[in-house]
């Protein structure tokens, strides 16, 4: 039986690395009398993968694992029994049972949104709407966006244009920046690629030290081509 499991972590937890994070929830399990399942041979372990780990220093509303389980209580027992184990900033908040043949979560990911805001309202260097004419000139009314994207293999210039499938203002500390970008195996796109290229077109020195990123949720694409969140693939138990 697949289980699929959301969470939300912030404030302190937010500087834990995902194999941290990993074995926190590996103990989180166990202390939680979740019956999970165990890989065969000589050194078992929980059957448990993660979708899309975000970096450390991120908060969110929205991180995924799954597991494999051999029985079950219901949504609502599972979810008490596992947050009366969780340390202060981590919430459980779903638990759902997957059809047999849903992919792993990892395997699902094709988007996720993101809430980027200043920690302190004083350093907001925006008004709204120098914020708004500024993100329709540099971002939304442009046909590319060319920018050298890193990764630990390569260095290459890529067009984030088709990979931000939104980009909206929202006040959240005063002016804020909602985003929604391609994420998984086709294109991963950081929020922070894209606000550095917004900051650099407007001759603006960006210190992410000072600004928060959170994670709203992470999604998949349905048959129907709809961006859903991963925990709609699930049902609750009863």
């Amino acid at each position: 039986m697949k289980i699929r499991i959301k969470f939300t972590r912030h404030g302190a937890v937010k500087f834990l690395g995902h194999l941290d994070l990993m074995r926190y929830f590996q103990k989180a399990i166990r202390r939680a009398d979740i019956d999970i399942k165990y890989s065969e041979g000589f050194s078992p372990h929980q059957i448990m993968s993660f979708a899309a780990p975000i970096g450390v220093g991120i908060e969110s509303c929205g991180e995924y694992f799954d597991i494999e389980v051999n029985s079950t209580t219901s949504t609502s027992e599972a979810l008490k029994a596992l947050n009366e184990t969780m340390a202060e900033g981590i919430t459980v908040t779903e638990y759902k049972q997957l059809p047999d043949k849903t992919p792993k979560a990892m395997a699902q990911v094709a988007a996720a949104t993101y809430e980027l805001y200043y920690k302190n309202k004083k350093d907001n260097p925006f008004t709204l709407q120098k914020l708004t004419e500024s993100v329709d000139k540099e971002i939304m009314n442009v046909k590319e966006i060319l920018v050298t994207k890193e990764t630990k293999k390569s260095v290459r210039e890529i067009d984030l244009k088709p990979f931000i499938y939104d980009f909206h203002l929202l006040e959240r500390n005063g002016p804020a920046f909602s985003m929604m970008l391609s994420a998984g195996s086709i294109e991963n796109i950081k929020p922070q690629l894209v606000l550095q290229y917004l900051f650099d077109r407007l001759g603006i020195t960006l210190d992410l030290n000072q600004i928060q990123i959170e994670r709203q949720d992470v999604f998949f694409k349905s048959q129907k081509g709809k961006y859903l969140p991963l925990g709609a693939a699930g049902d609750c138990i009863e």
